[in-house]
């Protein structure tokens, strides 16, 4: 099995996750199920199957930041020698020739995907597309909402 490449930031906020649930959320949760116990008879006991449904919860949430970190292969972009080229981790400014404006993407792992804020997975189209590319090249990407015309203007390894 391939391992799903994450860069060295991805791995941070993946593990600061992980830390959070596993020792402020998973205390959190038992600390309910004490008190919901503690209310008697755990058949009528709305809050004690809350409480143990929520915990269900985390610790298969818990299981799976631990597989995938174990399956992950982390890419440091600061360690890969700079050539202009657009690298997995790169962050690139590219020009939008269809929309007229310019745009800034990181090309990140599945995982750390987050559109809203510029970091597009290795699996799009704009980053299939822009992988491999130079500075100044132009490149035509097919998305769900149409063909663009995207140019690379900058590339940079942070």
């Amino acid at each position: 099995m391939d391992k799903n490449p994450i860069t060295k930031d991805g791995e941070k906020a993946i593990k600061s996750e992980l830390h959070q649930l596993k020792t402020v959320d998973r205390p959190n949760i038992s600390q309910a199920i004490a008190e919901a116990r503690a209310h008697g008879d755990l058949k009528e006991n709305a809050e004690y199957h809350a409480a143990k449904e929520q915990q269900g919860l985390l610790e298969q949430k818990i299981a799976e930041i631990e597989a995938t970190l174990a399956n992950c292969q982390i890419i440091d972009v600061k360690e890969i020698p700079y050539t202009g080229r657009v690298v997995f981790g790169s962050t690139v400014e590219v020009y939008d020739v269809s929309n007229d404006a310019e745009i800034s993407y990181q090309i990140v792992g599945n995982l750390e995907s987050d559109p809203a804020n510029g970091k597009i997975s290795i699996d799009t189209p704009i980053a299939k597309s822009l992988i491999g590319k130079s500075e100044g090249d132009e490149v035509a990407v097919e998305t769900p909402s149409g063909k663009i015309s995207l140019e690379i203007v900058l590339v940079k390894h942070n």
